[in-house]
């Protein structure tokens, strides 16, 4: 996309709508930031669209950090984090070996089962039962996590897989994820930076969504802080169910 392209209002109402879905999924809508990718790929390549929102994620990463600091939950994020660092590294040396939509299809088949496994436990009635920590699960999960999020900013599925199941209270469920992404996100930098997606045009684009993006994701936080703890977890596995169709239509259309 040249510098013109930025005066055309299609184009600039796709940004900013894009900036604002991610604010708002940055600031606690898990979920919905999944789309971000999608939306800008109407108007730019697919690449492209995923090198410009980067440095948007890394911006409202420190918004949405600010927002819920201190909050996480340590543990789940040290047992987490190396497996989403081997996962990033596994998707910088396979990148050119295994296809975008090929990644969708695989993250959103795992999001309706694991959608589905929670409707089968609660059937009658009856609640999911919280599963502990385990550093097996979290290393396998943390990995898949970080894999989708480098191919395809789709980590979101792989990592509720993993957290939701702890039967976290919203306000620490809701950090420990803001904190596990902006640490994926700002390790990501290092092969979009090699992959040269951050030139001139690029990171204008990044700079014109992110005031959007910012406000955005201070109202996602504020809508979250007023949810009830059923309302957030219903609220939660519902948008993990419609990401995980949305990935898998958007890997189908793509193949």
């Amino acid at each position: 996309m040249d510098n013109t392209a930025f005066h055309d209002p299609s184009t600039l109402a796709v940004m900013m709508i894009a900036a604002a879905v991610t604010g708002l999924a940055k600031g606690g809508l898990a979920g919905v930031g999944v789309a971000s990718v999608p939306l800008l790929a109407l108007v730019l390549p697919p690449v492209q669209a995923a090198g410009i929102l980067l440095p948007v994620l890394c911006v409202t990463d420190l918004a949405a950090l600010r927002a819920w600091w201190g909050q996480w939950h340590r543990r789940t994020l040290r047992l987490m984090l190396p497996g989403a660092m081997a996962g990033i590294g596994v998707g910088w040396l396979t990148a050119a070996q295994v296809s975008d939509d090929a990644v969708r299809l695989i993250v959103g088949g795992i999001a309706l089962a694991f959608v589905a496994r929670w409707l089968w436990q609660r059937r009658g009635g009856r609640t999911a039962p919280i599963r502990p920590e385990s550093p097996p699960r979290a290393g396998l999960w943390g990995a898949i996590a970080g894999y989708t999020s480098f191919v395809a900013h789709a980590g979101g599925p792989p990592f509720s897989v993993y957290a939701l199941p702890l039967g976290l209270a919203p306000a620490v469920l809701t950090s420990t994820s803001v904190a596990f992404f902006a640490a994926v996100n700002y390790v990501k930098l290092i092969p979009y930076f090699a992959l040269g997606q951050f030139d001139g045009t690029n990171l204008a684009a990044s700079a014109l969504m992110l005031p959007v993006a910012i406000l955005f994701t201070a109202l996602g936080a504020a809508f979250i802080r007023r949810m009830r703890t059923d309302l957030f977890y219903a609220f939660t596995y519902a948008m993990t169910a419609l990401v995980g169709l949305k990935l898998i239509r958007d890997g189908l259309a793509g193949l």
